[in-house]
């Protein structure tokens, strides 16, 4: 029999935020993609400071990938053990990251739609859903199509299509206008079409303001996404058949299309996402509890806000010791990234980058730092961790990814 080996694991994403480019960068045409290092360096130029992350530094952040004021750990210094996760899914996004941390890499890439959704399918879906037609149907920036055809869309009623360079069908609408539950049945509908085109997400994209009134438009905090299942079943159903809670925090329940996610807290933002995370830790003993921190990506990644970011790095970084705090020897912490967002980098989309891994335990106090090197797959963090919970390795044979617990002891 197989007992655990710790009571509780905490997994942190910060979504986008990327430790270099991958090995296959190419191909995904972001060579020199490093949202850490890239960012840092950005910052202190146009801020003239460099980063304050002395307990990310603390954990190992400045060996992953050179930044601009982050000295990297020698032997003996810090208390975090470090690595980086190249990715194999075929897809640089929320989903592909995330399933293949869970051991179910995307081996065929999600659809993408770049100059807009097939006519057919729109007409169906307004059809479906009586709707007088869409605004744009094509790539756009988030932030810029509300402010292109906000207006138009309080006038008219016809909510706001667009896509990007990943696999999703997004949809803006005014949450008082048009009504924040009327979006939502619509982006529902909207998912099962998207089953019929291999789309991997839908997304929600509520936002307020009317500038004829002087009010500028803002996107909410009420964005909800509709994922396809995953495939096959991931570590995180395993952890439920073994009896292990799961308790997600962000979007981590939608992101599996609520499968495998006992429970899921949902969050505004990443401020909260630390209070909320923070009420888990102090309410929850065991189990894992699994965190997604979305505004690295949302607020300044994909609107290419250095500044933005690395203040986000510095808040995110302020919260660790709270966290620390609530922890015991039988508490593993692991944070990681699920997809690069470099915010120097052309363009607006995400970035084909290593994952950063910084792992942390009470358990391994007075040993310092150490490296657990480049991990060929990310799948090796959700079998690690698994194998933390359990005792064991996962028993599902078609899960991707070798444990390293045996590597976190010196």
């Amino acid at each position: 029999m197989s007992f655990p080996i710790f009571k509780r694991c905490i997994w942190i994403v910060m979504d986008g935020v990327g430790a270099g480019a991958a090995p296959d960068a190419p191909r995904f045409h972001d060579v020199g993609a490093d949202t850490l290092g890239n960012c840092s360096r950005a910052f202190q130029q146009k801020t003239g400071r460099t980063l304050l992350l002395p307990h990310l530094q603390k954990l190992g952040i400045g060996n992953l990938t050179p930044m601009a004021g982050i000295a990297p750990l020698i032997n003996g210094q810090g208390s975090g053990i470090y690595g980086r996760a190249a990715e194999l899914s075929e897809g640089k996004d929320t989903t592909s990251g995330h399933w293949e941390m869970a051991g179910v890499p995307v081996k065929c890439a999600f659809a993408t739609y770049p100059n807009g959704f097939p006519k057919e399918i729109v007409e169906r879906w307004c059809a479906e859903n009586k709707l007088p037609g869409v605004l744009h149907n094509h790539v756009a920036s988030g932030t810029e199509i509300i402010d292109q055809f906000g207006v138009e869309h309080l006038e008219s009623g016809k909510p706001i299509l667009y896509t990007s360079a990943d696999s999703v069908w997004q949809i803006a609408a005014h949450e008082e206008t048009f009504g924040l539950k009327r979006l939502y049945e619509i982006s529902l509908s909207a998912r099962k079409l998207c089953d019929e085109l291999g789309i991997s997400r839908v997304i929600a994209r509520p936002f307020v303001g009317d500038p004829r009134q002087g009010k500028p438009f803002s996107r909410t905090y009420n964005r909800k996404d509709y994922a396809q299942l995953p495939p096959e079943m991931t570590l995180l159903d395993h952890l439920v058949e073994e009896g292990v809670n799961t308790i997600g925090v962000g979007k981590i329940s939608s992101i599996f299309a609520h499968q495998g996610i006992l429970r899921n807290e949902d969050t505004k933002g990443n401020e909260d996402g630390f209070k909320v995370l923070l009420d888990e830790t102090r309410k929850e003993k065991s189990g894992l509890i699994y965190c997604n921190l979305i505004d690295f990506d949302m607020l300044f990644g994909h609107r290419r806000d250095p500044v933005g970011f690395g203040n986000a790095l510095e808040t995110f970084d302020q919260f660790i010791p709270s966290l620390l705090d609530e922890m015991t020897d039988d508490d593993l912490m692991m944070i990681t990234a699920d997809h690069g967002n470099d915010p120097t980098y052309r363009g607006t989309d995400h970035t084909r980058e290593f994952a950063p891994m910084l792992i942390h335990s009470p358990r391994f106090r007075n040993q310092g730092s150490r490296s657990v090197g480049d991990r060929t797959t990310f799948g090796d963090m959700g079998v690690t961790l698994t194998h933390a919970l359990l005792g064991h390795e996962p028993k599902y044979k078609n899960i991707v990814g070798r444990s390293f617990l045996q590597d976190l002891n010196p």
